[in-house]
C-alpha cells in the first residue's frame, strides 16, 4: 500500500503576511486569542491570505471488536449497529450538531457485526464483521489493517469541501484506542484507560490488565500498521487513511476525542508533517485524552468534558473556524477605520 506523501505547511512569507493582516486588525494585538492562531494556521493549511470553511464534512465510522469478549465495556456489543441506525435516523447528538452548523455527514460501516442490507445513507466499506479478540491474536490481518486504511483513502476523494472532521462509534473501541496510546506513547497503561461507556473503579482496572495482557502478547508488532493491525479496530484504520489522504489535499482536519485522536497518533507516526493540517477540537473527558493531546503537544479549542465520540466536538468546533475566517476576512483595519494605533 503508497502511504500518502504529506508536506509541511510551513511557508515563511505567507506566515508574516498572515501576521501583519491579523496584527492590523482593529484590536489590541493577541486579543483574540486562540482564535488568531487559528487563523494563521487555516492561513497557512489553505495557502491563502483569505481562508474559508467551504463544505465541512464529518465521517463517522463504525466498526465492532472482539476484545469485548473480555468484558471490557459496560454494554452490550449490539449497541454499535443500533447506533448506526440511529445515526442513519438522524437522532443522535451528532445529527443533531451536524444539521446545527450545516456540515454534511457520512456514516460508514467498516466492520460492524451486524447485516444492514443496502440502505439509504449508509457507506458499505464493511472489511469484516468485527475485529478479533486482541487477547488472543491480532486484531486485524496486515492486509485488512491496509484495506480499511484505503477505503478511507477512497471515501475522502470522493468529498467536496475542505474542511473534514472525524467521529466513530463502536462498543469496545476506547480498549483499542488506550492500547493504540500505550505502545505509540510509551505512556503507562495505567495512565490510558479510563471509563470508556462507564465502567467503575473495578471495569477499569480489568481494562488495565486487559490490555497490558495484550500488549505484552504483541511486543513484536513494531511499526505503526503492525500496532494497528494488534490493536485497532476497522473504523480507526478507516480514520488513519482518510486522515492521510485529507492532509495530503491540504484539507483542514478537525480532531474529535479519544478514539480519533488514537488514530491520528498513528496516522503521525506514519507521516509527520500530518499534525500540521490538526485542528483540535476539544479535550475529553475521557481520562488518557489529556496526555494523547501533550504527547503531541496539541491545544484543544474547547474543554466542554465531552467523552461521546460520534464527532460530536468536531461539529461544535465548526462555528470557532468560521469566526476565524470571518474576523480575518471581514474586520476593518486601522487605517481603513481610521482608529488610532498603540504608542510604541
Amino acid at each position: 500500500m503508497q502511504i500518502p506523501t504529506i508536506t509541511s505547511t510551513r511557508n515563511d512569507a505567507l506566515a508574516v503576511r498572515l501576521d501583519l493582516l491579523i496584527d492590523d486588525k482593529t484590536k489590541p494585538r493577541g486579543s483574540l486569542g486562540v482564535l488568531e492562531a487559528l487563523a494563521r494556521q487555516l492561513g497557512l493549511i489553505q495557502a491563502s491570505e483569505q481562508p474559508a470553511v467551504r463544505q465541512p464534512a464529518i465521517v463517522v465510522c463504525a466498526g465492532d471488536h472482539g476484545v469485548t469478549a473480555e468484558g471490557i465495556s459496560a454494554y452490550p456489543q449490539s449497541v454499535t449497529w443500533q447506533m448506526v441506525e440511529n445515526f442513519l435516523a438522524g437522532g443522535a447528538a451528532i445529527n443533531v450538531f451536524a444539521r446545527q452548523h450545516d456540515c454534511a455527514l457520512r456514516i460508514v460501516d467498516a466492520g460492524v457485526n451486524h447485516d444492514f442490507g443496502q440502505r439509504p445513507g449508509l457507506v458499505d466499506r464493511k472489511v469484516a464483521s468485527g475485529t478479533r479478540n486482541f487477547c488472543h491474536e491480532p486484531a486485524m490481518s496486515r492486509a485488512q489493517c491496509e484495506q480499511a486504511m484505503q477505503h478511507g483513502m477512497a471515501l475522502v476523494e470522493s468529498l467536496d469541501g475542505n474542511v473534514l472532521g472525524f467521529g466513530e462509534m463502536g462498543i469496545g473501541n476506547t480498549t483499542a484506542a488506550a492500547a493504540l496510546m500505550a505502545v505509540f506513547t510509551g505512556i503507562d497503561v495505567g495512565d490510558c484507560v479510563g471509563a470508556g461507556t462507564g465502567l467503575d473503579a473495578q471495569g477499569i482496572e480489568h481494562k488495565r490488565l486487559t490490555i497490558e495482557r495484550a500488549i505484552a502478547l504483541h511486543r513484536d508488532a513494531t511499526d505503526p500498521l503492525a500496532r494497528l493491525a494488534a490493536f485497532g479496530g476497522f473504523e480507526i484504520a478507516f480514520i488513519v487513511g482518510a486522515m492521510l489522504r485529507a492532509a495530503e489535499q491540504r484539507r483542514v482536519l478537525v480532531i474529535d476525542g479519544f478514539i480519533v485522536t488514537s488514530a491520528l497518533l498513528v496516522a503521525s507516526a506514519l507521516q509527520p508533517a500530518l499534525l500540521d493540517y490538526c485542528v483540535f477540537s476539544h479535550c475529553s473527558d475521557e481520562a488518557g485524552h489529556r496526555r494523547m493531546l501533550d504527547h503531541l503537544g496539541a491545544r484543544a479549542l474547547m474543554q466542554l468534558d465531552l467523552r461521546l465520540g460520534e464527532g460530536t466536538g468536531s461539529a461544535l468546533a465548526l462555528p470557532l473556524l468560521r469566526s476565524a475566517t470571518a474576523f480575518l476576512a471581514e474586520m476593518a483595519t486601522f487605517s481603513s477605520a481610521s482608529v488610532s494605533q498603540r504608542h510604541d
